[in-house]
């Protein structure tokens, strides 16, 4: 059997759509139905948490991280008007999940920046603080590996991105 080709190698730092930014970590092989497959193994930086990627799926599964110039643009992409649940709130918390899992970083970003408007504005359920904290996690971990700075410094950053509201006066 040929051997799996990527164009990512053990060290470098990348993306997956649910976890969140990673490092690979090792290149293994394991056996499952009698086919052996070559596997990156990825550590997940916002978690206790390590992954397996199939080498054959790694073009579809996970992604660079962003560069410098891309951060920025995220950052400022914070400072972009809210978009509002309006009255279908199911709907609105789908369409947040959707961007989610994505994979891409600017749908996060929105995530982000329309929670935390709706938590400072009206606020926002128990399942939509785990997902604003989910997104935070997401975007300050990208952050940090594009902007080479620590996980700190990148949540530093992206609370001094997000715009400041006040709640509507009673």
């Amino acid at each position: 059997m040929a051997q799996a080709a990527s164009k990512y190698s053990v060290g470098d730092k990348v993306v997956h759509p649910q976890h969140g930014a990673a490092t690979i970590k090792k290149k293994v092989k394991k056996t499952f139905d009698g086919s052996r497959t070559d596997y990156f193994i990825l550590e997940i930086a916002t978690e206790q948490l390590t992954v397996m990627v199939p080498l054959e799926k790694a073009e579809d599964l996970i992604r660079p991280v962003i560069s410098k110039t891309k951060s920025r643009e995220v950052l400022r992409s914070l400072k972009g008007e809210p978009e509002e649940a309006g009255s279908n709130w199911s709907r609105w918390y789908k369409v947040l999940n959707e961007k989610m899992v994505s994979g891409d970083i600017f749908q996060v970003a929105e995530v982000v920046r329309d929670l935390s408007f709706a938590q400072q504005t009206k606020g926002i359920s128990p399942a939509l603080k785990r997902m604003l904290s989910k997104a935070r996690l997401t975007l300050s971990s990208e952050l940090a590996f594009s902007l080479e700075v620590d996980d700190e410094e990148a949540v530093k950053k992206l609370d001094r991105a997000l715009p400041k509201f006040e709640p509507p006066e009673e």
